[in-house]
């Protein structure tokens, strides 16, 4: 189901352009707020004729879904004569899960990859029902809410399954031109095959292995590109497993690197592992039991809701659609600010920034340069 965007398009008059908090080589990335309801969100801006069609297709991508999984695309504006587009996109006040983990020494417990890696695999899930491949998933492009609700972000390189099947990968070139960074690839992408929801599946697996290691995947090659990508597409091995992890999570990791796509384990599947189903009820109760963080002090009333069950249908996943700059959520606003003001909502937390992050392009084999990466750390 179609998300119901209520704002698509904004006059610059309408918002303010805040702090720079990533860029790259195709455009840059802002926070931003609503002038007519003090809401933050972030602004994807770009110039570049290479830089539109990216964020065309990911504003294209996000306008057509509805998941609390799924960052959400609030509206865009083509300006200064086509040459100008600016996407206004959701606010994630924790930033990247590699920005999270470099906050926390590094490494993330397995007990948080388990509760991260079930959220992940929710948006993967509604994503392959829906007909879409990311192809561009790893901790940078995965954001964090500041109540650990989990969202895929940066669909820059995201295809439509019947649009790679109709054209051919192979009628793009090379996997240089699919998209995606090279080090959290599936071998048959880097060989040229062909891409799927089993190529998710593997980069998923090194996004797990990222999170339990704190290094990117297949780290002991990073110095040197070519063996790094030979090793992926040629050679029978797998990224090295976080040592401290438990059998269940080298049995979960071990059912995402299958070398033949088609014994990869899908994301309905993994799911039902025990390494993240037998969390799951824990997960749900400290959700319900801290529903009302905000994501900052302007977001009160335009939070998602995170009293939710994660084992929902997909028609269950859609959620309202509301916009920090659209003035039909002034009800659940001031509902919210009233419940504030009779000592409902009270907090002293300080809040932070989210740092965007980074699409993948194909001018370094091992970094992905179309889109923003963070300009410091949060």
């Amino acid at each position: 189901m179609a998300r119901d965007c209520q704002c698509t398009f904004l006059h610059p008059d309408e918002w303010v352009k805040g702090k720079l908090i990533g860029s790259g080589s195709f455009g840059s990335v802002h926070l931003a707020m609503s002038k007519a309801t003090g809401g933050l969100f972030v602004v994807k801006s770009t110039q570049s004729g290479a830089g539109i069609n990216a964020l065309e297709n990911e504003a294209s991508i996000l306008q057509s879904l509805n998941s609390q999984y799924i960052i959400r695309c609030l509206g865009q504006d083509l300006s200064s004569g086509g040459h100008k587009l600016n996407v206004f996109m959701e606010y994630m006040a924790g930033g990247s899960l590699s920005d999270v983990a470099e906050k926390f020494g590094g490494v993330l417990e397995e007990e948080v990859i388990q509760l991260y890696a079930r959220e992940i695999l929710l948006g993967l899930k509604y994503l392959h029902e829906n007909g879409i491949v990311h192809c561009d998933l790893k901790c940078k492009n995965v954001l964090l809410g500041s109540s650990g609700d989990i969202k895929l972000a940066d669909f820059g390189c995201a295809k439509r399954l019947k649009e790679i099947k109709a054209n051919g990968v192979r009628a793009a070139g090379s996997w240089q031109s699919i998209g995606g960074t090279p080090l959290w690839m599936a071998p048959e992408v880097l060989r040229d095959e062909g891409m799927d929801f089993a190529s998710d599946i593997w980069s998923f697996g090194c996004t797990v292995v990222e999170m339990g290691t704190g290094r990117p995947p297949w780290s002991d090659e990073i110095s040197n590109p070519t063996a790094a990508v030979l090793k992926i597409a040629c050679s029978s091995e797998t990224p090295k497993f976080p040592t401290q992890f438990s059998k269940e999570g080298v049995d979960f990791l071990d059912k995402c690197f299958k070398r033949d796509p088609r014994g990869r384990w899908t994301a309905e599947e993994l799911l039902n592992h025990p390494f993240v189903s037998r969390n799951s009820m824990r997960r749900r109760t400290r959700k319900q039991q801290h529903t009302c963080s905000p994501a900052s002090i302007f977001d009160i009333g335009i939070h998602d809701s995170n009293d939710y069950d994660d084992s929902e249908s997909t028609n269950g996943d859609e959620f309202p659609s509301r916009n920090p700059f659209s003035r039909s959520c002034g009800e659940t606003e001031r509902t919210a600010r009233r419940e504030l003001a009779e000592g409902d909502l009270a907090s002293s937390e300080i809040w932070i920034t989210v740092s965007s992050t980074k699409r993948a392009c194909n001018t370094h084999p091992l970094q992905a340069t179309e889109g923003v990466e963070p300009t410091s750390p949060l």
